[in-house]
């Protein structure tokens, strides 16, 4: 299969310079030039299967021809291995034809493990088959981080630098990424925000000079095709479970980076029923003032008790407007340009033909902690604020009671006893046995000022291979 980028000035790539290459030299962000169709049959054949079989049956099209299929079922039995329910994603039942699906039995207990296991296999495999060396560069709003660390630490062949905003992540949080020891791993803690984090890392994936020729920098954000790939497996795992493919599901996504609902956007496309996508996202609400009013404005960053999902850059939703304005790369790249200035809307049918498939909706703390609240008192079952925030938009948006409405659970609330303690509720959720002596493990990170440079030479400055 063979992969373009979304503003049309770069060369169409393999999947394995892809996965290493990350942001496209154009700016861009690859895609892949046609997506496997699945039909109803074949979906329905899967019923059954393991998550990592289910797994290779999604995803192998995406590698073929780069990977051969028994190393490539061997990773996949690899990363879902490690995970601590034998379901890897499971169901909970929080209401009637409403669920709950489970995607923080991972390692690091957040979503982001389904991708970044994966990933860290994936770059190992590739790299030592070139005997090559690079650079991971990545920014976090909380997970990312702490996922890409513990699926990458054991690669031999890459050196990881982790940006986050200072003071701006759970401590739990940062605990997950600064605790984890290894001299190929470095955490930096941005004077600034994630979008600020976001921005150098792109800066720098477009000028890698400061790398002095001698390396190249790999992506672990969502930026990397890798990522989206592998999160477009557990919506084809959630319908199977509920009846799928012979009924549709809708599924409401908390979201700040658009990369998690943008894979069931590409589920859907090939072939998976699903009727409704929600858009969840707290009081940085740029995709829904997009969705609900067609208008994308970058306003000021705030603070929350999702700090997941305080962003105001969505660099996957670039993917959307790519196909939304028919694969036309030059428009995309103009949309962009003129979005960076001020606000933008797109052509009226391109934007009613996004919505015949997303809602959305901005929830405030004080509805996040009630929902919190309400959920525990109704089951017993705690959510984390990122959950919490799908459910309130599910319930908000939903457009078919009879239609099972899936919430990704994004997160396990252990990670946020902030917002727990906020909400109201006197349970508090207890970290899991491997990560019980968090609090005592010793942190290193570095904090530097909200300046590209000084990152970059730290980055320079430290990678083993200088």
């Amino acid at each position: 299969m063979r992969y373009i980028s979304t503003r049309g000035e770069a060369p169409a790539l393999g999947f394995e310079d892809v996965l290493l290459t990350g942001l496209a030299p154009d700016g861009g962000l690859y895609v892949p030039e046609s997506l496997p169709q699945f039909n109803l049959e074949e979906i329905r054949s899967w019923r059954g299967l393991s998550y990592s079989e289910l797994a290779f049956k999604v995803m192998y099209p995406f590698v073929e021809g780069a990977i051969p299929a028994d190393d490539f079922r061997t990773m996949l039995d690899d990363t879902y291995g490690v995970f601590a329910h034998k379901a890897i994603a499971p169901l909970v039942q929080i209401d009637s034809n409403e669920w709950v699906l489970e995607l923080f039995h991972g390692p690091t207990l957040a979503f982001k493990d389904f991708a970044l296991q994966l990933l860290g296999r994936l770059l190992d495999y590739v790299l030592e088959r070139r005997k090559q060396h690079v650079v991971i560069m990545g920014a976090t709003s909380g997970d990312t981080g702490s996922a890409a660390i513990e699926g990458c630490r054991c690669c031999e062949h890459v050196d990881i630098f982790i940006l986050h905003p200072y003071q701006r992540v759970s401590e739990v949080q940062r605990r997950q990424m600064t605790t984890v020891q290894g001299d190929n791993i470095y955490n930096i803690a941005v004077k600034g925000n994630f979008d600020d984090c976001q921005r150098m890392v792109k800066a720098s994936f477009g000028d890698q000079s400061f790398l002095g020729g001698k390396t190249q920098l790999a992506a672990v954000n969502s930026i990397n095709w890798a990522r989206i790939m592998a999160q477009i497996v557990y919506y084809f795992h959630a319908s199977l479970a509920l009846g799928g493919p012979d009924r549709s599901m809708a599924f409401s996504v908390p979201t700040g980076n658009f990369g998690d609902i943008f894979a069931g956007y590409l589920a859907r496309k090939m072939g998976l029923p699903i009727s409704q996508l929600v858009i969840a996202t707290n009081r940085n609400d740029i995709l829904h003032r997009f969705m609900s009013g067609n208008k994308y404005e970058q306003h000021h960053l705030e603070h929350t008790l999702s700090p997941s999902m305080d962003i105001m850059v969505s660099s996957n939703f670039e993917r959307l407007l790519f196909d939304l304005h028919g694969r036309d790369g030059h428009a995309v790249k103009t949309l962009l340009e003129d979005a960076s200035k001020g606000p933008v809307s797109i052509d009226d049918f391109r934007w009613k033909q996004a919505r015949s498939l997303f809602d959305s909706s901005a929830v405030d703390d004080k509805d996040t902690c009630d929902t919190i609240r309400d959920v525990f008192q109704q089951n017993a079952y705690l959510l984390d604020p990122h959950t919490a925030i799908g459910v309130r938009a599910a319930r908000n948006c939903r457009r078919d009671a009879s239609i099972p409405m899936i919430t990704l659970g994004t997160a396990h609330p252990a990670k946020f006893p902030d917002a727990i303690a906020a909400s109201g509720v006197s349970a508090r959720p207890e970290l899991p046995a491997h990560l019980a002596d968090l609090f005592e493990r010793e942190e290193k990170y570095t904090v530097l000022d909200n300046n590209i440079a000084d990152v970059q030479a730290f980055i320079a400055k430290h990678w083993k291979n200088t």
